[in-house]
């Protein structure tokens, strides 16, 4: 086979780089690393393989903390109940649905700009069908996230011959048709993996790092993002979802901790945003329904803030976990910094890109929905349950996941301006019967959301898609559209308006494609259950 042979001409070649000799490790290059290999360098083929694949691995979850920031923090991290900004002069963001034109344009425009340089150019320089296969399942994950922030999006003209894809003056796809083209690219990249099963995690082991080279992991990965793809269509065509899912679970997902897909870096940058930064802080949802159910993952997930109350009048410094309410005005940031709780985070830390916890429940949902997943319903809610404190390293799985007494609680705003009542009394124990769907399914969404944290972009979308975990409603709503329901949180982000300019001939088609104003308020394709009884 030709994809064997050119796996056998790989592997020489790092093996030849490996064998040269020891003095030349001692030129005046020593200390320069891969990614700044002078042009001659970046002629081989392993060099244009690893920068690739690292370059387009750092745009899944973002490295660059910057655009982590807006896609993850600001964006994701607000809507989908898990963070709030505390900068105090900050008036026009996220949150409060009217964020600065600029703050639009990078969670569109730095993946595309940024990773289809990358791409083409592995694509122009290697004929490497294992590296083209793992090149091909990172631009659907890269651009699957802004699919599901934006809508239609420039993704299959991207790759035509005449499009360098320096720049986004291509014709748009509809959302159905960007996700269709993308359960096909990820069919044909396992193939290719499939073919090459057998190859030895040391072809690739130095060239990316999430796998290391292991095709039965990617494969296991690969597997996974068909499931999470195919659940989120479960609305709107949910035939082609349970096909879609079925064969995904029949081919194998990630059911281990040890499969986890982490990408592991020499400096977790995103730990800037919490530690030292300290923009951010983590939202009354997350903190009022752990606290309610008490969940024993708390401690590994969250750091306590202090509170100075007055006790028999000394002042005395309370530590709890308290939260934020979303999309509230920061009065004084430094009275906050201390008070609110922020994410258990270090620079030595992997991205969480997709854990065994979240593949669990997408499996339960599916049961929950009589597809064929391997496993009952109820069985798989409680592995996934189990899976996740597992990941955390707490105690106590079984016995939570039994519990059928505890709710969320009330939040309880200390700064005492934000309180507001729990907005949902969901229990934790499954409720068997047919006539428990809804509830159930809520059941799986809650704790689904607590595993993945703090992946906010696909919290964010499941929210959108279930109307579930029930989030408090946002405090301000600055919306210029006057287009976003605060009980339902918004449902995408507006296409910047640089788009306007540079795209001009398609810009307009895209939007026919929403179905409705290009605002925060309109629905994707896939976003169509009737959320008013939630």
């Amino acid at each position: 086979m030709i994809g064997m042979k050119r796996i056998y001409y790989l592997q020489i070649l790092i093996l030849s780089v490996c064998m040269l000799p020891l003095n030349g490790c001692f030129d005046s290059d020593i200390n320069r690393s891969m990614y700044e290999a002078d042009s001659e360098e970046m002629q081989r083929e392993n060099h244009i393989i690893g920068a690739t694949l690292r370059g387009m691995q750092g745009l899944v979850i973002p490295t660059r903390e910057h655009l982590y920031q807006f896609m993850d923090a600001m964006a994701g991290g607000a809507y989908g109940g898990y963070l709030e900004g505390i900068v105090d002069t900050w008036v026009m963001k996220f949150s409060t649905f009217n964020p600065e034109q600029g703050w639009l344009k990078s969670p569109f425009a730095d993946p595309i700009t940024e990773m289809y340089p990358q791409y083409r150019d592995m694509l122009n320089k290697t004929d490497e069908p294992v590296a083209l296969a793992l090149g091909k399942i990172l631009r659907v994950c890269i651009m699957h996230r802004v699919t599901d922030m934006y809508g239609p999006i420039p993704y299959s003209k991207m790759m035509s011959s005449d499009n360098t894809g320096e720049d986004l003056a291509v014709p748009y796809d509809s959302q159905e048709q960007v996700y269709t083209q993308m359960l096909k690219e990820l069919e044909e990249a396992d193939l290719i993996l499939e073919e090459n099963k057998d190859l030895s995690s040391e072809a690739f082991r130095k060239l990316e790092d999430l796998y290391y080279g292991n095709i039965s992991k990617w494969r296991k990965f690969v597997h996974s993002m068909r499931l999470r793809i195919a659940m989120r269509m479960s609305y709107v065509n949910p035939a082609e979802a349970k096909r879609v899912a079925e064969a995904a679970v029949a081919a194998g997902v990630i059911e281990s901790n040890e499969d986890n897909a982490l990408l592991h870096v020499a400096e977790n940058r995103s730990e800037l945003l919490f530690n030292n930064w300290s923009d951010y802080r983590i939202s009354a949802d997350l903190v009022s329904i752990m606290k309610g159910y008490d969940d024993p993952r708390l401690d590994k997930m969250l750091v306590k803030g202090v509170q100075t109350v007055d006790q028999e009048g000394e002042k005395v410094d309370v530590y709890d976990y308290y939260g934020v309410r979303i999309g509230i005005f920061t009065k004084k940031k430094d009275d906050m910094i201390n008070l609110y709780s922020k994410q258990v985070i270090s620079s030595t830390d992997p991205y969480l890109w997709m854990n065994a916890a979240e593949v669990t429940f997408l499996r339960a949902e599916g049961a929950l929905r009589g597809w064929t997943m391997g496993g009952d319903a109820q069985a798989l809610y409680e592995k996934a349950i189990f899976l996740s404190f597992d990941e955390r390293k707490a105690s106590g799985a079984d016995a939570y996941a039994k519990d059928s007494e505890k709710i969320p609680a009330d939040y309880v705003d200390p700064m005492g301006e934000y309180s507001h009542p729990a907005v949902s009394t969901i229990t934790i124990a499954w409720e068997p019967g047919a006539e428990n769907f809804e509830k159930n399914l809520e059941r799986i969404i809650t704790q689904k959301w607590i595993a993945i944290f703090p992946l906010g972009v696909e919290a964010w979308a499941e929210h959108r898609r279930t109307g579930y975990p029930k989030l408090l409603p946002a405090v301000e709503n600055k919306d210029p559209d006057n287009s976003v329901d605060v009980t339902i949180g918004p449902r995408r982000l507006p296409f910047p308006a640089d788009e306007y300019n540079s795209n001009p001939a398609y810009i307009g088609q895209a939007v026919q494609m929403l179905n409705g104003p290009d605002a925060a308020g309109t629905r994707l394709w896939w976003d169509t259950k009737n959320h008013s009884g939630n």
